[in-house]
């Protein structure tokens, strides 16, 4: 079917300039509001107005397979654990589900995973392109030393993560000391080398859209290559009015700067619905651009279940149960 050939651009190849930042622009922070109730209306109608069934679904949720950092973020991760995540990433649906609908080789976008199982996500996916993304700088809370913290980054870079997904210091963001959050991010930024960078903003801990905004136009101005949302580990993580606020921070970047930025939500996306609503909100305010891996990523583990799961219906008209999809 020509509908599910879209999604085989699957891996994060660079197709634009990365993110090099730019001097801290405080009148312009200043000036970033955010209509929290026009966010909020915004976001609540996209379900009912971006609707697609059968084979359009299936290209569009095989889109998603593509752009999902598979994650394991568990204090009890284990390398056997890790090594089946990373065999699912490999393989994340059936082989002959792949061949019938026409894209045997797809992967996953990234492995996401603490630094202490960066080695043995690097060693479990040799012979792929896919990255192994590390989350660091005192993961979940950015409260360690931030000697450390960056030293966390370097090692992880040095064992070979592609990737580092980095935790901001929230008081920066709730005392408005931009200065402070701007020099953090660019000393993270300097630190991961080759490495892209996502900046966690843990927005359900900012209290405001409007601090949403600004932590992500500042998190930009300092070089950040993505900007995610959360870390999976706060009350609130992912939602369409936060993520609506980012995104057009990011196209607000650009247009100002003509540098683009990914975005990635992460935590409580767990259903192939919610993937399709936040693919919609990514065609309709960024454009197709952004419905490739190397700007838009999802941070999810239980997603590609449910995924595999849907693709599955769509060939045979049943539903499996869910323990036929295991992660890992």
């Amino acid at each position: 079917m020509q509908t599910l050939t879209e999604p085989k651009t699957q891996l994060p190849q660079l197709t634009h300039t990365r993110n090099p930042g730019m001097a801290l622009d405080l009148d312009w922070v200043a000036s970033v509001q955010a209509n929290t109730s026009a966010i909020e209306r915004r976001a609540a109608t996209l379900g009912g107005r971006r609707s697609v069934k059968k084979e359009f679904q299936a290209a569009w949720l095989l889109k998603a397979i593509s752009l999902i950092d598979l994650t394991t973020l568990s204090g009890d991760d284990t390398e056997g654990r890790v090594k089946r995540l990373c065999a699912k990433a490999r393989q994340p649906v059936a082989p002959e589900m792949l061949e019938k609908l026409g894209l045997p080789g797809l992967t996953t976008g990234a492995v996401c995973v603490y630094h202490e199982m960066v080695g043995t996500a690097v060693r479990a996916l040799e012979g792929t392109n896919i990255p192994v993304a590390a989350v660091s700088t005192g993961f979940p809370a950015g409260l360690s030393s931030y000697r450390l913290r960056l030293a966390e980054i370097g090692d992880s870079v040095k064992a070979g993560a592609k990737e580092i997904d980095i935790v901001i210091s929230r008081r920066h963001v709730l005392t408005g000391n931009w200065q402070a959050l701007y020099d953090e991010m660019r000393e993270m930024r300097a630190e991961c080398g080759e490495a892209h960078v996502k900046a966690i903003l843990a927005t359900g801990e900012l209290a405001t859209l409007r601090n949403v905004a600004r932590a992500s136009l500042v998190c930009m101005m300092a070089g950040a290559d993505f900007i995610k949302t959360s870390t999976g580990k706060e009350p609130v993580n992912a939602t369409l009015p936060v993520s609506l606020t980012m995104i057009r921070c990011i196209r607000d970047y650009q247009d100002r700067t003509g540098i683009k930025v990914g975005y990635k939500p992460a935590g409580g996306i767990s259903k192939a619905k919610d993937a399709l609503l936040y693919l919609a909100l990514m065609k309709d305010e960024l454009g197709h651009p952004w419905l490739q891996p190397d700007l838009f990523r999802f941070g999810a583990s239980s997603l590609l279940g449910d995924i595999e799961r849907q693709l599955e219906h769509y060939l045979t008209g049943q539903y499996s149960a869910a323990n036929r999809h295991a992660i890992g």
